[in-house]
This record gives C-alpha cells, structure tokens and sequence, in this order.
C-alpha cells in the first residue's frame, strides 16, 4: 500500500466509525504506522491534530441534523459523545458561533468541515535540497521529557519545553559540548515499541557529544542508519514546519523510502532564530 493510501484508509475508517468510541492506535494501525508517526504526519498536512478533525467533523454532522430533524437537541449530546447537553451547546457554539437552539431556528452561518481527501501536490517551484547519508551510531547528550501522543499533548508542550531550556541556560551548555559530526542543538523525538501502548514518547534536547556524560545530563545512542538531511532556510518556526509539510505532502509521496521508525533530528544552530538567512537541518533515518 502506497503512502498516501495508507493515510488515507485511516481517514475512510475515521469517518466509518466518527460516533464510536474511536481508539487511535486502531486508527493509526489503518496507516500502518505507530501511533506518534500517523498523529506528526497528519498535523502537520492539515494544521490540526486528529482529535480536532474528529471533533469538527462531529459537530458538522450533528448541525445537519440539527436542522434537517427534528432530533432532541438533548438525544444529539448523547450521539455526538457528549455527557451533557451543556458540553454539547459549548462545543457547538464555539465551533459554529451559534447555539444548537438558534441553528434550529436558523439563525446565523454554520461552518462546515468535510471529509479530507489527501492528494500529491504537483509542485515544483520550490526545490527541496536535501542528501542521502550513511552515519555509524552516535551519542547524544541532553534532557528529555516524555509526552502522550494523545490529543496532540506532544506537540502543545514540547515549546515550553524548548522555553524552559532556553531559559535556565541548558541550551548554551548543549552548545558547549557539540563536538560530534552534526553541529548544533537537536530537538529527537523517541517513539519506541514500548511506548506505544501508552502512545507515549521522549521528546529530547541534546546534542552530539563524543565523551563523558556531563553531569546533570543524560545520554542515548542513536543507532547507526541511512538518513534523508534536508536543509531549512528561514526564520523558525515557519521554515521547519514548512519544510515538515513538503517532506510528507512532496518528497516521501515521491520517492521509494519509507521512515525506519528511529529516532528524528531538528538541528538547530545559535544564530538569531528570527534571522531570513537561517540555516538548520532535518534529519530523517530511511529504509
């Protein structure tokens, strides 16, 4: 099964079964990915987690029913997976800026979220730069914490953590000890087989280190691996997003790898974060 295929199976079984209890390691097991990989993939080619697409395409569904039935609005709650008819009329209102009282009498604009189609963008103007490189193990050196996959908590904390670092001077100190091949401060996102059950990863800020363990940090060998380097130019965090989105609506739909479902790098440098003249790198290990 090709890539997007396989991405969008995922969303065809979403939709069959949208007033489920929808269990997303099912979901992501429709993707043939880990749990981690399917919810990164899939924010970052639609801007919003997969429990944000769920949601929105509840609350479309239940809108039209709202106004083509006549349905209790205290019935559709309970259909749409709400406990209380409050939660419901919260979530409605925010969604579509109208009570499900005042829709019903079709008073104001609801907003529509469809079903998602994923397609090949056919571009070209942008040219992604990028090698293939063969790179034997190696030891990072850094803090790690570890997050839940599930309603994006991974990727809604992770900046503080980045804040944190920044902060308390472990950043400058990272900076210190690089002296491995790959120059500069990596953010490494671990999601490993036993983690998935709990669809829980480490997300680390290290970097390469040949040496000793300083104290107060911890260590981890990344194994050996053949990467995919894309090189990010501009200001963060726009140029690494931007860059994550072509490599997953672009490069990988386009090319014969797969991830190999070891650990990912964001290099990062110490120059001004705001600068047009950026330069940092991603780092994805292939097979």
């Amino acid at each position: 099964m090709g890539w997007v295929e396989s991405i969008q199976k995922a969303i065809h079984y979403i939709e069959e079964h949208l007033l489920d209890e929808l269990d997303m390691e099912q979901i992501a097991r429709e993707a043939s990915s880990s749990v981690f990989h399917f919810q990164r993939t899939f924010s970052i080619l639609t801007d919003m987690s997969i429990a944000d697409y769920i949601r929105r395409r509840r609350l479309t569904l239940a809108a039209q029913e709202l106004i083509n039935t006549d349905i209790k609005i205290i019935d559709l709650s309970y259909k749409y997976g709400y406990d209380t008819p409050e939660a419901f009329a919260k979530a409605f209102r925010k969604q579509h800026g109208v009570t499900p009282t005042d829709a019903r009498k079709k008073l104001g604009i609801l907003q529509s979220y469809n079903r998602l189609v994923i397609q090949v963008s056919l571009k070209g103007a942008e040219p992604m730069k990028y090698k293939i490189v063969e790179k034997d193990s190696f030891q990072v050196v850094g803090v790690k914490r570890t997050y839940s996959c599930v309603n994006g908590e991974n990727t809604q904390k992770i900046p503080g953590f980045w804040d944190e670092v920044n902060a308390d001077g472990t950043d400058d100190l990272l900076f210190s000890l690089n002296n491995g091949e790959i120059k500069g401060v990596l953010g490494v996102c671990v999601a490993d087989d036993a983690f998935k059950e709990n669809s829980l990863i480490d997300y680390w800020i290290a970097t390469e280190h040949v040496g000793d363990v300083p104290e107060n940090l911890l260590a981890m060998e990344i194994p050996a691996s053949k990467w995919v380097v894309f090189e990010v130019h501009g200001p963060m965090p726009h140029a690494m997003q931007n860059t994550w989105k072509q490599i997953f609506s672009e490069w990988f739909p386009s090319n014969s790898y797969v991830q190999a479902g070891t650990p990912e790098l964001e290099v990062y440098s110490n120059e001004d974060p705001s600068s047009p003249d950026l330069y940092s790198e991603i780092w994805i290990p292939i097979k």
